[in-house]
């Protein structure tokens, strides 16, 4: 198991808000670790629409973190059943495609 480094969360962060936004869906901001113990993924909403999704990356494998990171996405664009799945297939590939080849 290859564990997710702050190199690999600031990547596929940048990767997934560049996705995001060239199909026009709402990006989230992302952090790490969240600021609850013992979560490995917190999301908040702010008053003026913007969402933080807090992801944990310590011991966890990239694929798990991208995991993680995708499901903010859709969350925030209130996607879920088979919109969803299409969406979080299109992510993940944008987000480890590309974070994986860069290393």
């Amino acid at each position: 198991m290859e564990t997710c480094s702050a190199v690999d969360f600031g990547e596929m962060s940048r990767l997934l808000a560049d996705e995001a936004r060239r199909h026009g869906l709402v990006w989230p901001s992302f952090r790490s670790p969240p600021r609850m113990e013992g979560v490995t993924r917190s999301v908040r909403r702010y008053p003026t629409g913007q969402w933080l999704v807090s992801v944990r990356c310590r011991g966890r494998s990239v694929a798990d973190v991208a995991a993680d990171m995708v499901d903010g996405v859709l969350l925030a664009n209130g996607l879920d059943g088979t919109a969803a799945e299409g969406w979080r297939i299109t992510l993940r590939a944008a987000c480890l495609g590309q974070a994986r080849s860069a290393a």
